[in-house]
């Protein structure tokens, strides 16, 4: 993390030589491209709900405060935040069909991210298990280092997993009802292709685009093919979210993949740079949907909400 935060005083250091037009140009097509995202939440959520007005402001705003909450804070609680707030806007909504369509939500990155990890490891281009260990940057190194401690955390996770599931087999029914209302797009192939798809997979050329813009503001003479490995380390980083962003594991990837464009220390300031734009853009972005959806800049007291909402939702049954 030492070559991390070097890299943090490097980008602060080299302002002066960011290409800002190109900094401003990947800035715009990453929030063009969760005002795309959004809209194809919003299809899904109007077909698990269709008796209630969905609108694509406020799903929106719910959309851009949980990206920018999960920049900040680690293990996703900003998909929380992002339940909460778009519950209070579809009338007759619950958390168990909210999270359920997260789920219908992200079937297409998978099978994309997938598709782009599996191209990766066939072309040899990611770390292997003996260079992980010794890359003090990603933040998987305790688990790689101590497999069988590990091992017993995730045992210990997954039988505890099991003793919830039993010990709520009763509404079991009722749940998967619920659930199933969240993802009820997916049994309309036409409409989740036309309102889904089509809206996700134009999200990936902006996902790349944004890259590509943020290289060339950094000065680091790139192609298309480089900024598809960013997206991957990007997506590696986020397998196991023990940082918010996946700070440090993506610094780590990127360093790794990219050898030999530039230095270590010109793609550590590329990435952290970029980390360093995406977030603040997310946290200005978050704090303004925030603002006007709940009429407080108060983070803790929404985090504390949605946390009570949920609490008592559960506890209710409802």
């Amino acid at each position: 993390m030492h070559e991390v935060l070097h890299a943090i005083g490097v980008f602060f250091h080299g302002l002066a030589a960011v290409e800002w037009k190109w900094l401003a140009l990947a800035l715009g097509l990453h929030l063009l491209k969760l005002v795309v995202r959004s809209h194809a939440w919003r299809n899904i959520l109007a077909a698990a709900f269709p008796h209630s007005e969905v609108r694509d402001r406020y799903v929106l705003g719910a959309y851009a405060a949980g990206v920018g909450v999960n920049a900040v804070l680690p293990a996703r609680l900003g998909d929380g935040v992002k339940l909460f707030l778009i519950k209070r806007r579809i009338e007759g909504s619950h958390y168990p069909a909210l999270a359920s369509s997260l789920f219908a939500e992200t079937l297409v990155d998978l099978v994309i991210a997938s598709a782009l990890l599996i191209w990766a490891a066939a072309a040899g281009l990611l770390p292997g298990l003996s260079v992980l260990p010794n890359m003090p940057a990603i933040d998987w190194w305790w688990p790689i280092n101590h497999p069988r401690a590990f091992l017993v955390i995730v045992g210990v996770v997954i039988l505890l997993a099991v003793i919830g599931a039993i010990v709520a087999w009763r509404k079991v029914e009722e749940l998967s009802a619920k659930l199933a209302q969240g993802i009820a797009i997916l049994h309309d192939p036409p409409r989740y292709f036309g309102g889904v798809v089509s809206w996700q997979v134009l999200s990936w050329p902006l996902r790349f685009g944004t890259i590509f813009c943020f290289l060339q503001a950094f000065q680091v003479d790139a192609t298309i093919h480089d900024a598809l490995l960013v997206q991957v380390a990007d997506s590696l980083s986020t397998v196991l979210p023990f940082s918010p962003g996946g700070v440090g594991t993506k610094q780590g990837l990127i360093v790794y993949m990219l050898k030999g464009k530039a230095s270590a220390t010109q793609l550590l300031s590329f990435s952290v740079g970029m980390h360093i734009a995406i977030t603040v853009f997310n946290v200005l972005l978050a704090a303004i949907s925030i603002a006007l959806m709940q009429r407080t800049l108060r983070f803790r007291r929404t985090l504390e909400e949605a946390a009570s909402d949920r609490a008592a939702e559960s506890t209710s049954g409802a």
